[in-house]
């Protein structure tokens, strides 16, 4: 069985800092491709950010400069910085990942159970 365990969410003012982590457990082979999406309340779920195992990234044009996507593989984590958060920002926030669970096998995608980020003064 494989999962995805998110953390580090919580209550930060507007401008203030937080850093997500999603660490994958269970046994599997490989993981590939991971990403951060987010869905606020009342609105459909968002790509974020993307990594590839080789940590080539992308970032959706709203938060681009402001948030940082970076894995460990050794650790098989990968973790979202988020600086100059806004009000907007608040969201339920959750990662996924490409995971081969052997070498025979294709990779999956799994999904977090989400943490919830809340941007308010």
């Amino acid at each position: 069985q494989v999962q995805l365990v998110e953390s580090g969410g919580g209550l930060v003012q507007p401008g203030g800092s937080l850093r997500l982590s999603c660490a994958a457990s269970g046994i599997f082979f490989r993981i590939y491709d991971m990403a951060w999406y987010r869905q606020a309340p009342g609105k459909e779920r968002e790509l974020v950010a993307t990594i590839t195992r080789g940590s080539s990234t992308n970032y959706a044009e709203s938060v681009k400069g402001r948030f940082t996507i970076s894995r460990d593989n050794t650790k098989n984590t990968v973790y979202l910085q988020l600086n100059s958060l806004k009000p907007e920002d608040t969201a339920v926030y959750y990662c996924q990942g490409g995971v081969q669970r052997s070498s025979l096998q294709p990779p999956n995608s799994y999904w977090g159970q989400g943490t919830q980020v809340t941007v308010s003064s």
